[in-house]
């Protein structure tokens, strides 16, 4: 079975805005994203929404934007199921999305001194890291939530 992504125009504008954030135009890139989520609307398919949600929040100029469009994202993932992810890429599996989610929402509460919903966004994320695949997107997200445990003062595990 190969694991090559199957052609999805939405997916292609997402991935190709993304590019462009990445590349030194996060102004332009938030909004084709931000215009893409209007076309989608809030009842677009799950997928399409978990992933633009997801990378709009990197590019949100306030820490309380970049929180809604992490929930957004979170919200989003509930109603997408494995299936609908696999016709995109066949590896993906929608439980391993979870870790990558709650550790975004975390660091916003964190950022936002809402101490006690980072910690429970923390939990959660470590509850998923058995979710994630064993490779290096699994783990640079089980040392993104290591780190994050480590280096935050109001982490009570140790």
């Amino acid at each position: 079975m190969s694991d090559q992504a199957t052609a999805d125009p939405t997916m292609t504008r997402i991935i190709e805005a993304v590019q462009l954030g990445q590349s030194g135009g996060p102004a332009r890139a938030r909004e084709l994203l931000t215009a893409l989520w209007d076309e989608l609307g809030t009842t677009g398919d799950a997928l399409h929404r978990c992933t633009l949600a997801h990378y709009l929040a990197d590019l949100q100029d306030t820490t309380e934007a970049e929180l809604a469009w992490d929930e957004r994202a979170l919200a989003a993932v509930f109603e997408l199921t494995d299936e609908r992810a696999q016709e995109y890429l066949p590896s993906l599996q929608v439980q391993a999305f979870l870790p990558s989610l709650y550790l975004n929402l975390a660091d916003c509460h964190r950022r936002l001194g809402n101490v006690g919903l980072a910690r429970e966004h923390l939990a959660r994320a470590r509850e998923h890291l058995v979710r994630l695949p064993d490779d290096p997107y699994g783990e640079s997200i089980r040392a993104a939530v290591s780190d994050f445990g480590e280096n935050d003062p109001t982490d009570r595990r140790r």
